[in-house]
């Protein structure tokens, strides 16, 4: 087990959110509440702010053309409550690819003790929609190291 600080440099209260990049807010909000079925409100004039559950967002910058690819390790995880719906949300991201910009999507598979796929959204974005086979994060925080530093 790794040894933890004594006493944290920092004392946060949550880790309330991420930031990704976007080339359009308006294309990525309606991909973001239509596709993948997250909340969005735009709270200023170049960003705006997309959840789904729980006290963390993630902040959507309009960058324009100088959006930087990011590699599929880079991703942005969604749960969903079973292999059925995996399947039929990748059905629906093959079905409807061209109408919400999806540029890569991978097949299913079992991987890190879930049933999930990978694609890439419009913006050069990667998200991983997964059921979770095994062990939730909380019961892996629960548990604590499983390997050592």
């Amino acid at each position: 087990m790794t040894e933890k600080p004594a006493e944290p440099l920092i004392k946060p209260t949550k880790l309330s959110h991420g930031t990704m990049e976007c080339h359009d807010l308006k294309e990525s909000r309606r991909f973001f509440e239509e596709f993948l079925g997250l909340e969005c409100v735009r709270h200023g004039p170049r960003t705006m702010l997309a959840r789904k559950g729980g006290g963390w967002a993630v902040v959507c910058v309009n960058a324009g053309d100088k959006v930087h690819p990011q590699h599929y390790f880079n991703h942005w995880g969604i749960d969903v409550q079973s292999r059925e719906e995996v399947d039929e949300a990748h059905a629906n991201a093959v079905r409807c690819k061209e109408k919400y910009g999806i540029k890569k999507i991978a097949d299913p598979l079992e991987n890190h003790g879930a049933y999930s796929f990978y694609f890439e959204d419009l913006n050069s974005s990667w998200w991983e929609v997964q059921y979770l086979l095994e062990n939730s994060f909380e019961d892996l925080f629960q548990k604590g190291d499983a390997f050592p530093m």
